[in-house]
């Protein structure tokens, strides 16, 4: 059993960083096996929902001083009943400003460098997760992806996007009517028009500058002047996908550990 955690220790370190600070920081086999137990009992509360696909969240940083408990969501889906399933989420490459579009297992979605090891699977009602299954199965994630990535993206702004902007520009395409949202612009106004909250940040300006002139992966330059000067930085959360969610009474919540 150890041989096998260190294999896939060393076959998947590479991609555990991605979206991650850049640290050269290899797992322990004791963080492999907790996720790899975290992944698995993630796959048996989806395969005991019978949902075809939902939210899936991680916990890979320390938010708390922000009021958030997750860092990072994506969508896991199968497109048929006996199928894998399959995460697709959007990671920032270490070190620069751009991200990408990944299909992984459920594995290689906990294979990271964990905060907690605990998760939360959020369960849209049947009519989304219908439509979204088809919408996974077009170019609609492709065209709903903006390669340049900014941490602290603004909500309503399409200059940069964060990974979990995507997905929730993504659950406007599959909310809203057909054909009404085909862009990140109609997304993010039909978001408008539905309620959607962002997460607010409260970011002081040495540390906003700090992280603008350290990270290449943080900008500010598309958040509203006055907010900005104020510190307050309206982002897309893990937690205001979540909120925005549960007003659908038909939304299930699950926590794994």
């Amino acid at each position: 059993m150890r041989r096998l955690l260190l294999a896939l220790l060393l076959a998947c370190s590479a991609l555990a960083r991605a979206g991650q600070q850049c640290e050269d920081k290899p797992m322990s086999v004791d963080e492999v096996r907790k996720s790899m137990d975290l992944a698995q009992h993630s796959m048996d509360a989806l395969e005991a929902s019978g949902a075809q696909l939902a939210l899936i969240a991680r916990a890979g940083q320390n938010l708390s001083r922000y009021n958030v408990r997750y860092s990072h969501v994506g969508l896991v889906w199968r497109d048929h009943p006996e199928g894998r399933w399959t995460v697709v989420h959007l990671l920032n490459e270490c070190g620069t400003a751009d991200s990408h579009l990944y299909n992984e297992g459920l594995g290689n979605f906990f294979l990271t460098d964990l905060y907690q090891f605990n998760a939360e699977i959020v369960i849209p009602a049947p009519a989304v997760q219908q439509k979204m299954a088809q919408l996974l199965a077009s170019r609609t994630p492709l065209r709903m992806h903006q390669s340049s990535y900014n941490m602290l993206a603004y909500a309503f702004s399409t200059r940069y996007q964060n990974s979990n902007q995507w997905v929730l520009e993504m659950l406007a395409a599959a909310s809203a009517a057909p054909g009404a949202v085909e862009t990140r612009d109609e997304a993010q106004r039909w978001l408008k028009q539905a309620g959607f909250m962002p997460g607010t940040v409260h970011i002081d300006a040495a540390t906003r500058l700090g992280a603008r002139m350290f990270r290449a992966n943080v900008a500010f330059d598309d958040h509203p002047f006055g907010q900005r000067m104020a510190g307050q930085i309206d982002t897309i959360t893990v937690d205001s996908v979540d909120r925005f969610l549960r007003t659908d009474p038909q939304t299930r919540v699950l926590e794994v550990r």
